[in-house]
């Protein structure tokens, strides 16, 4: 664990000082490849120990790109607004949490979209935040663009950061364990004292703050928010994505799938419809041979654990 600490303050050492030393091609490639990373950990957090899957995470990154796009227009700093984005988005998946814990499995899964085409269809109709074809992000157009290219990349990755943090510190607290009972056997967990509606809301909501803050990052980065593109479910498509191929249900599953993603689309973009039906391939095959993704695979083979956050017995 000590050994995983220090690598991990090595490998953020280094990323924070690449601004420095690559252009800015490089690091706004970066900044996209740390709001996926944020994103994807925050729905492995919701699908892969909670058990609740959703295709309907895109409601919070549109709500947090318009939180920022709202504070800016009254005078507040995009890259302050950022918490507030997120904390704003934890506050309005309070109400619907109310509603859509009620359900389970594909009813679930359903209902979360539906929350999102509301959420995109009630922003779109309010003028002030530039209706259906959105608004510029205000508040940056003085500042120098190299500087600007290096605060957002600094702030994704302070994003990601944090992301991956929480959300380890969580799954090692009493709260990880009720988690993975729940996500095993929810009626067991119940049974035994668990308080499983109160811990599926705590996840929901801290996965409603992580998508608010991705939400932020992309309307600080495009310097434009418009509802069609935040609220997109193509982003719990690439959530889903990178999770399940990189390994639902471990912290390292997300952090590997981002990279491949974001190799194959630098790598295979050009080719133009071939890119998705590559991609669809690969998802196929990872699927139907390695069903716990890349990263279960390897660990299950090496014993490999830098991020553990259960138990095991040594032999």
């Amino acid at each position: 664990m000590r050994w995983t600490a220090l690598t991990s303050v090595a490998v953020v050492s280094v990323l924070a000082y690449l601004p420095y030393a690559v252009y800015s091609g490089t690091t706004d490639t970066l900044v996209n490849l740390f709001i996926l990373l944020t994103l994807a950990s925050m729905w492995n957090l919701l699908a892969g120990y909670a058990g609740l899957v959703s295709v309907g995470q895109q409601a919070f990154i549109g709500l947090g790109a318009y939180i920022v796009l709202f504070l800016a227009l009254h005078g507040v700093s995009p890259f302050v607004a950022i918490p507030f984005a997120a904390i704003g988005c934890a506050v309005l998946a309070f109400p619907v949490s109310l509603l859509v814990l009620r359900l389970r499995g594909g009813y679930f899964a359903i209902a979360t979209w539906v929350v999102a085409d509301t959420c995109q269809l009630i922003v779109s109709r309010s003028s002030t935040l530039g209706g259906g074809t959105g608004a510029g992000v205000a508040g940056l157009s003085g500042v120098d663009p190299t500087l600007l290219t290096a605060y957002t990349y600094w702030a994704s990755l302070a994003v990601a950061v944090i992301a991956l943090v929480a959300t380890y510190l969580l799954l090692r607290s009493r709260l990880g364990l009720v988690l993975t009972a729940v996500r095993d056997n929810e009626v067991g967990a119940r049974s035994l004292g668990a308080k499983v509606l109160g811990a599926k809301r705590l996840v929901y909501l801290a996965a409603a703050a992580g998508c608010g803050a991705g939400g932020a990052l992309l309307a600080v980065s495009q310097l434009n928010v418009q509802p069609a593109s935040v609220f997109s479910v193509e982003w719990s498509a690439q959530m889903i994505f990178v999770t399940v191929i990189g390994g639902i249900g471990s912290i390292e599953g997300p952090i590997i799938g981002a990279v491949l993603f974001f190799a194959l689309q630098q790598t295979l973009a050009q080719y133009g419809a071939w890119y998705l039906m590559i991609l669809g391939g690969v998802a196929i095959l990872v699927a139907i041979w390695l069903p716990r993704g890349i990263w279960g695979f390897i660990s299950e083979h090496t014993k490999v654990r830098p991020f553990p956050v259960g138990y095991w017995l040594r032999s």
